[in-house]
């Protein structure tokens, strides 16, 4: 299976943060991983470990425990490094509401939140499912994804004649989804529509008295596809950031194979990136950190080395980028223009919206030679606001040496993105490297 495969696989398997999370654990626990409940201490077998913590999940492969670790030594070469990819598994979007049927105008619509920073033009006129987690009444949770059931519909250009001059869509008003005629409905209450979690619950095989609660999506049901005159291109969901969860998970499982004595390659994938990341699912929260330090009990590492471990490794914070509009060259800086299937940017800002500085964008460099991978650097233009990542946050809370690093897109946080077809490759390929170097 080629990095496109494997994207275009997690992208169709993951319409949410949570089935993305529970993708990526099946993934690793089909190539001989260990599943570990947050719970249950963690082991000092070397091997490879998972945990999800709902919408996100940490993916590592152990090394032999270190004994007796000295601190008195100036130098440690016994102490291991960890090698940690972070990306996101959510995307901006549309979160239904807890009490979510409503009826206009002889329409039953569903009420829906807007998550993040979506492109909420692009979400008209789509065929829409919804997907998510229902929570059980026995405690469990079920991940379901529906057929197509919703959509946002246009208003028509004959009833407003000053559309061309500019769209305006009122978030509360003009992004309600219809799902079903509120009119016509059967005259006896026992055979009507008992609203869209009955309908959920249908298509998921399960009784909608079995509900006790949903954390639900909108999700675009039109598959991936190749496209452009030469098939350069790839349109699909999601892009911004499981690009980069799935160029972690290849090279995660590629390097299980052979892993390197005295690195720790990990996979960090977070909930929440497009909402701020302050939850206990997010790159603010405490998971990451909590991670790294059981994994360092285990193998026998002392809460004062520490700094020691954390000072020799590295965290690349892979999310996508920009690649330079043709339709909008003047939103780009002069000077910086990436281009799709040039490889991976580095990504740089004096403001530290992004964490490279010139020792993490040399190391990058070193990681991308030693894997033959192309690099180009993203830079904003002083007057366009730059936006950030998990760097920063992840970085501040753990003291580790982080660069900013991801893919070029087009149309983020459109409902469809374009990438091209060989940056998802190249930044699988730097990622190997990086997880080895």
């Amino acid at each position: 299976m080629t990095d496109l495969d494997a994207l275009v696989r997690l992208i169709s398997d993951a319409p949410t943060s949570w089935h993305a999370a529970e993708y990526v654990a099946r993934e690793v626990v089909a190539a001989g991983f260990t599943r570990l409940e947050e719970t249950q201490p963690y082991p000092a077998t070397p091997g490879g470990y998972v945990v999800v913590r709902d919408g996100a999940v940490i993916a590592w492969i152990q090394p032999e425990a270190v004994s007796n670790p000295s601190t008195d030594s100036a130098t440690t070469p016994h102490l291991p490094s960890f090698r940690i990819l972070g990306a996101h598994t959510d995307s901006p979007g549309f979160k239904v509401k807890p009490s979510p049927d409503t009826t206009t105008a002889g329409w039953a619509q569903v009420g829906v939140e807007v998550y993040g920073g979506p492109l909420v033009n692009s979400w008209l006129d789509r065929d829409l499912a919804f997907a998510g987690r229902l929570v059980l009444r026995d405690g469990t949770t079920k991940l379901v994804t529906t057929s197509a059931m919703a959509r946002i519909p246009q208003l028509a250009i004959h009833l407003d004649r000053e559309v061309d001059r500019g769209l305006a869509l009122n978030r509360q008003h003009h992004l309600m989804p219809i799902v079903a005629t509120a009119l016509g409905h059967p005259a006896d209450p026992a055979e009507s529509s008992g609203g869209i979690l009955q309908a959920i619950a249908e298509e998921a095989g399960l009784s909608p008295d079995h509900i006790i609660a949903a954390d639900l999506m909108l999700a675009d049901t039109q598959p991936p596809a190749l496209l452009g005159s030469a098939q350069e291109f790839l349109a699909a969901p999601r892009m911004d950031n499981l690009v980069s969860v799935s160029a972690g998970l290849s090279a995660l499982l590629e390097v299980a194979h052979q892993p390197e004595p005295g690195l720790i390659p990990v996979l960090a994938a977070f909930d929440h990136e497009e909402v701020g990341s302050q939850t206990r699912s997010g790159a603010a929260g405490p998971f990451l950190e909590e991670t790294l330090t059981r994994i360092q009990r285990s193998l026998g590492i002392g809460v004062d080395d520490t700094p020691r471990v954390r000072a020799g490794s590295w965290l690349l914070s892979a999310d996508c980028g920009h690649v330079v509009h043709p339709n909008y060259v003047g939103k780009h800086d002069p000077d910086h223009h990436p281009h799709p299937n040039h490889g991976p940017l580095v990504k740089i800002n004096a403001n530290q919206r992004y964490t490279t500085d010139a020792v993490g964008h040399a190391a990058v460099a070193g990681w991308a030679d030693v894997a033959g991978v192309p690099l180009q650097e993203f830079v904003s233009r002083n007057d366009v606001p730059c936006g950030s990542t998990i760097g920063p946050i992840a970085s501040t809370r753990l003291g580790i040496p982080t660069v900013d690093i991801g893919v070029g897109l087009l149309s983020m946080h459109s409902i469809r993105e374009l990438v091209g077809v060989k940056d998802p490759g190249y930044l699988t390929r730097l990622t190997t490297a990086f997880f080895r170097q």
